[in-house]
């Protein structure tokens, strides 16, 4: 990738609070990345995080009920095997990095940092909301790097993403008491009817701010999705004390 490419890229997230970057992984190495990660799957290799435990719209009610070991993410994906790890210090991604925030990356072990699975039937809906909205840093500006290892599209729950939503000020009224984006208020459906789902193939990778409304619907294929994401920030921007974004040492790379 050019040095070109990536300043248009950052100079695209910057206004419009995300960028998708097309072919970033090559076909090969997302089908290495997504067998890893379905034999993980199907060996519950902890830690992992389930559908039921989040309950939200469409989860099962407890991990006792139909679909109950359905699970959602497979967490700490850094250090859950070195081919994960190879990616979320690949030098594309420190140079991408080093060019946004003007200084050393470091990769936040937090939050995200996980592959992200979402399965037919038991899948649920994740509702509008910004990421930061349990992260605790000196200054919101964390960038998310989403990997598809596969087709993501609406059918399968792909992203959805409020194009300059990043830079608004929303009001806490604006959010209900878990932190999502109340989509019963005109004034947030008039941002809601503005959102997008970028269409993306294996390899392609999306950047977003930490700040960008986004959210995901149902996965109604007969296929599970994957989808390796991690988070990042400039060495300047510290994790605050005693909150979960200091609970994991962070990686420098």
């Amino acid at each position: 990738m050019s040095l070109h490419s990536k300043k248009e890229q950052i100079q695209t997230l910057r206004e419009q609070g995300f960028v998708v970057v097309p072919g970033l992984v090559s076909a090969g190495r997302c089908e290495e990345l997504k067998q890893i990660a379905q034999r993980q799957l199907e060996e519950a290799a902890a830690p992992i995080e389930f559908e039921a435990d989040l309950q939200y719209p469409g989860a099962p009610e407890s991990r006792q009920a139909a679909g109950g070991h359905t699970v959602r993410r497979l967490l700490d994906a850094y250090a859950r095997h070195p081919g994960f790890a190879r990616w979320a210090t690949a030098p594309e991604i420190r140079g991408w990095m080093e060019l946004y925030f003007g200084e050393e990356p470091r990769l936040s072990r937090a939050h995200h940092n996980c592959m992200m699975t979402k399965h037919p039937a038991y899948g649920s809906l994740t509702g509008w909301h910004r990421d930061v909205r349990y992260w605790s840093f000196e200054r919101d500006d964390l960038v998310s790097v989403w990997l598809a290892l596969g087709s993501e599209t609406v059918d399968n729950g792909a992203l959805w993403m409020v194009p300059k939503s990043h830079s608004a000020a929303f009001t806490s009224d604006r959010f209900d008491q878990a932190k999502f984006f109340r989509s019963d208020l005109e004034e947030n459906q008039e941002w809601i009817r503005t959102a997008v789902s970028p269409e993306l193939k294996a390899g392609d990778v999306v950047f977003f701010h930490c700040n960008t409304l986004h959210s995901a619907g149902k996965n109604i294929t007969d296929q599970v999705k994957f989808s390796l994401v991690y988070t990042y920030h400039g060495a300047s921007n510290v994790p605050l004390p005693g909150t979960r974004s200091a609970a994991k040492p962070e990686v420098a790379f």
